[in-house]
């Protein structure tokens, strides 16, 4: 049973060679739009004829991370593309918190005072649970198989891998080789929240935007 999109987004994203995420706010970015996915797949959020996102479930689901994001999601209405860009640190830090309740990882007591790590040293307890996502991820993209035929949950962070520009897990080739085969994919978040898929599609420009300038190649 998945653990959720969110914390299979960061396993996703995890450098097992180092131990650590290889790029923090990338992976933030990543992590929003999984937890709105996750939202979204449950029923919990959908979108308004506006294309605003709405609260259509308010009941806890049991994870502290997709309740918070609930919680915000009932302020003031935005578009999946505005409730990507917000709190992404935050989102990040408490999926890191919550792999570690579930024994996943473990990581250091951050510094309060000590400045901000680029890279924070992790120690995950089976590196194989990672790079086997990374690796059924990427083999999927490069699949044959009807992209109907793909669990939901597989789809999506195929989509997020390849429009985040996530290159542990596909390189700039495989996104062009595969290029209809990732829109394919990608049309599957769009059956429960079409706007959330656009703002998936549009994710790395996202990033560069709220980086100023920076990217993934």
């Amino acid at each position: 049973m998945s653990r959720g999109l969110h914390l299979d987004g960061y396993l996703l994203a995890f450098d097992t060679r180092a131990q650590s995420l290889q790029d923090r706010t990338r992976a933030g970015y990543l992590l929003r739009a999984a937890a709105l996915a996750e939202l979204a797949h449950r029923g919990a959020a959908a979108e308004d004829g506006t294309g605003r996102v709405q609260v259509v479930c308010a009941d806890p689901t049991g994870d502290r991370v997709l309740d918070a994001l609930l919680t915000e999601l009932r302020g003031r209405p935005r578009t999946w593309k505005a409730w990507i860009r917000r709190s992404r640190d935050d989102t990040l830090e408490a999926v890191e918190e919550r792999l570690t309740v579930l024994g996943i990882m473990t990581m250091p007591d951050r510094d309060p005072y000590g400045p901000a790590a680029p890279h924070r040293t992790v120690a995950m307890d089976d590196p194989r649970e990672a790079l086997d996502l990374q690796v059924r991820v990427a083999e999927l993209v490069r699949g044959t198989a009807p992209a109907s035929e793909a669990p939901f949950a597989d789809a999506v962070l195929a989509a997020l891998a390849a429009h985040g520009h996530l290159r542990l897990v596909l390189s700039r080739h495989d996104r062009r080789a595969h290029a209809g085969r990732i829109t394919a994919l990608t049309d599957r978040l769009a059956r429960p929240a079409p706007g959330l898929a656009r703002a998936v599609t549009g994710l790395n420009l996202t990033m560069v935007a709220g980086q100023g300038g920076m990217g993934g190649s």
